[in-house]
């Protein structure tokens, strides 16, 4: 008898908890790659958002976040996965969306990122491959060829997609970084905890 596949079944529950599509996108040498993730660490510009930039007449500028990657990183958060933000921009905005979130790592304002990336690892006691970051442009691909699971977005740079791992379906700033969470929360047999609720 064929199992269902793409759900997750969860004792004492009388239907499956349908699990995240994309992992049926997954090749045996990136689910390991996923499996070893302990640290979300996500670029802001192309990433978190859609790369736009909107002036405003009194000198500011603004960014627009998606509502459904901030709930992918609270899951994140509440199955013990942390997010940490590097951006090569600074704005107050990424701050405050940082602190809505419960993310207390953000560093802006940097343009080589290895340094902090290798801070991270210092730090946090962590190696390179328990870290999974998402970039969108050339400016990450250093990163990227040092972590354990390189992700870019749909509508990156075409340069990074030799370096990743994984491309996601949803462009930066619309569900990207959503996707990356319910693929590790998938992977790492997470999302039945997490999600699991909303299906009852």
């Amino acid at each position: 008898m064929t199992k269902n596949v793409g759900f997750l079944n969860e004792p004492g529950r009388k239907d499956p908890i349908k699990a995240p599509s994309v992992l049926k996108r997954l090749n045996a040498e990136v689910r390991a790659r996923v499996e070893r993730v302990k640290l979300l660490v996500l670029d802001v510009d192309g990433v978190l958002t859609d790369g736009r930039l909107y002036y405003h007449d009194d000198g500011t500028e603004s960014k627009a976040f998606d509502v459904r990657d901030g709930h992918g990183i609270k899951m994140l958060s509440q199955a013990g996965i942390e997010t940490t933000i590097i951006s090569g921009r600074r704005s107050p905005s990424v701050d405050k969306r940082a602190a809505d979130l419960g993310i207390t790592e953000v560093v802006q304002g940097v343009i080589d990122k290895v340094p902090i990336l290798e801070k991270l690892v210092s730090q946090k006691h962590l190696k390179p491959e328990e870290i999974a970051y998402v970039g969108d442009d050339i400016v990450d691909l250093p990163v990227m060829n040092r972590v354990g699971l390189a992700i870019t977005v749909a509508g990156a740079s075409e340069h990074l997609f030799d370096a990743a791992h994984y491309i996601t379906i949803a462009p930066g700033g619309r569900g990207a970084v959503r996707e990356v969470a319910e693929l590790i929360l998938g992977v790492r047999g997470r999302w039945s905890k997490v999600a699991g609720k909303y299906f009852d």
